[in-house]
């Protein structure tokens, strides 16, 4: 079996994946902070995790797959506050809208999803472990801090020098706390309670407060996967300091490696600029899917490019995807459907899976998860075997094998295929609703985009999407 090569962020090289205990590979990932809706770019880092964890799963490899929910923070907190509701009901009600999403962008679960909440008693022991090490010291009004100096390789992650965290870093980054702390770098591992707090409080040795946002993912990392275990994964915006905080924390408590290899994948940016609501391009999935698309042409249109560079996410882009989803699943019709994910596993675990033509896209998977390159292959391969389907150059045991081989692919994809076009059936579209998609066209061609958002609104009402393409649009009713 080929082994999985996977650029590592502590090292910046490339190294293979091989599970430390020789059996189960085992993974940390960063969950969603529950005080709103996940938007597409966190979406991004969630599904790069799950393509990881299903490459190396259709590999062969057992997975234990750890990811946190988050639902105890400055924002959660605030948020709640500001709603009037409890935050136990305010975090859960955005957790749940996480799975929703999580589930119709078909996102593998994971093995384990621990609480903060449910762990501040793990968090605690952490901390108390701390500072009878001399890594973390109470400060005059009931905080607990870490001592960055304590520990001398801080910044390795980043490869930043504690001299730039004196210089003013740290105080940005590490929370910039309004707490009393020795030194300017110093991160807080435990806050004393405050008035803005309200009921949002637990009972620590050191005074009523709440855990500092970077401990959480050290305790239930340790807790589920041991002190040191295969891989921690996250967007590249929480390799400082949060990343950097956590090794810090763990292996100052441990003296173990914390996480073997560290995978990061890069920011999304949206129509050339970074999202923000004041630019009102943060797109959320229910604002995705109003607009006529579908889930798993977002998914597709965010795994398009290489994890480790930006990717610009455009409407252009999502038709791109409408269009290539449909190819393949034109193609996969024609050799007779797509195997599911857990037989191909099964398959898997017990031999390797054979890719026949597919097998240059699968290998261009194996390395540094190369996605361009593993579509760029994907399609040139499904023209040759449209033109060997139409010869009848195809026999039934080699069909069969690309079948198989078509299916690892869509399933490391993670892809919910369209209906094949030979299986759609025409629907009648009323003439007001044809008027009004022409007239919502016309303004999508003026770049009227309030006009162009609000008869698309119109037909959604009415019963009816738009799905644009490159040269026009096609009416599709929601049922």
């Amino acid at each position: 079996m080929k082994k999985i090569q996977l650029h590592d962020t502590l090292s910046r090289k490339r190294l293979d994946l091989v599970p430390e205990d020789g059996n189960t590979f085992r993974f940390y990932c960063c969950g969603p902070t529950v005080y709103g809706p996940a938007h597409i770019g966190n979406f991004r880092a969630f599904i790069a995790q799950d393509f990881l964890r299903r490459v190396i799963e259709l590999s062969g490899l057992k997975t234990l797959h750890v990811r946190n929910i988050t639902d105890v923070d400055d924002k959660t907190i605030r948020e709640s506050i500001k709603s009037g509701v409890a935050l136990k009901d305010f975090t859960t009600g955005w957790t749940d809208q996480f799975h929703k999403d999580a589930n119709a962008l078909n996102l593998l679960e994971p093995h384990i999803e621990p609480s903060a909440v449910e762990h501040i008693p793990e968090q605690i022991e952490l901390i108390q472990n701390l500072i009878d090490k001399g890594n973390a010291y109470l400060s005059e009004d009931g905080s607990v801090y870490f001592s960055v100096h304590s520990y001398s390789d801080y910044g390795k992650l980043t490869k930043i020098d504690q001299r730039d965290l004196q210089a003013g870093a740290g105080e940005t980054a590490n929370d910039a706390d309004e707490y009393t702390k020795d030194n300017v770098c110093d991160f807080v591992l435990w806050k004393a309670k405050k008035s803005e707090d309200g009921d949002n409080f637990w009972q620590s040795p050191w005074g009523d407060g709440r855990p500092g946002w970077h401990l959480e993912c050290s305790a239930m990392g340790m807790k589920y996967l041991g002190e040191s275990f295969d891989l921690h994964a996250g967007g590249v915006d929480l390799c400082f300091p949060h990343h950097e905080n956590e090794i810090a924390q763990s292996e100052a408590c441990t003296g173990k490696t914390f996480a073997r290899h560290w995978f990061h994948n890069e920011h999304l940016m949206v129509e050339g600029s970074k999202m923000s609501k004041s630019l009102g391009n943060l797109y959320t999935l229910s604002d995705i899917i109003g607009r006529g698309y579908t889930a798993s042409e977002l998914r597709y249109s965010l795994l398009s490019g290489s994890y480790r560079t930006k990717i610009n996410f455009s409407f252009d882009r999502m038709n791109e995807a409408r269009i290539n989803l449909q190819k393949i699943a034109n193609i996969a019709y024609r050799l007779g459907g797509i195997d599911s994910y857990e037989d191909l596993c099964d398959i898997a675990v017990r031999d390797s899976i054979e890719m026949g033509a597919f097998e240059s896209s699968w290998g261009a998977l194996l390395e540094d998860l190369n996605a361009s390159a593993a579509l760029g292959e994907l399609f040139g391969i499904i023209k040759n075997l449209e033109k060997k389907l139409v010869n009848g150059n195809l026999s039934e045991s080699d069909k069969k094998i690309c079948r198989q081989g078509l299916s690892v692919i869509v399933n490391a994809f993670g892809w919910i295929l369209p209906e094949p076009d030979s299986l759609k059936q025409a629907v009648e579209v009323p003439e007001d609703v044809k008027v009004l998609a022409e007239q919502r066209w016309q303004a999508k061609c003026d770049k009227d985009w309030s006009e162009s958002d609000r008869l698309r609104d119109e037909l959604i009402a009415l019963g009816w999407v738009i799905k644009d393409g490159k040269e026009g649009y096609d009416v599709e009713s929601v049922d």
